[in-house]
């Protein structure tokens, strides 16, 4: 792989993002939106497990240090708090609206990554983390 390989990979993601948001609102019509979160979970951890389990990915859980078990935990944490809040915001709202809303993750990304692990981003950084900022602003306006 090369030093970019992560440009496609994040491409990637965006796209798989995107899909998500279109079968979730589909999917969630019709149904309590914590459920179709523990759904959509549990297909998650099932692929996750095969793909581990095909790839011989797996590790001793015991060769995993604490820290890396507490931050993983808090990251599970929030992911699952962030789906809880996507799949309700999906419930009542548009996904051409909700899902740039949900996007201001970027931002709050850069701040955070800057500030507490002393990530640094140029001038033209910031202006496209502003410009992303705005942009989901004006998409969740109800115009």
């Amino acid at each position: 792989m090369t030093s970019n390989s992560w440009v496609l990979w994040a491409v990637l993601s965006a796209v798989f993002a995107a899909a998500t948001a279109i079968f979730a609102k589909i999917g969630v019509a019709g149904l309590n939106s914590d459920l179709a979160t523990l759904i959509r979970t549990a297909v998650v951890i099932c692929v996750l497990a095969v793909l581990v389990s095909a790839t011989g990915q797996w590790q001793p859980l015991e060769e995993i240090s604490t820290r890396t078990w507490v931050f993983l935990v808090l990251s599970g944490l929030g992911t699952g708090a962030s789906w809880l809040c996507y799949f309700r915001a999906l419930k009542v709202g548009d996904a051409a609206r909700v899902a740039p809303v949900d996007k201001l993750s970027v931002v709050f990304v850069a701040v955070l990554g800057a500030l507490f692990l002393g990530e640094r981003l140029s001038a033209a950084n910031w202006i496209g983390v502003a410009l992303i900022a705005t942009g989901a602003v004006l998409v969740a306006l109800k115009g």
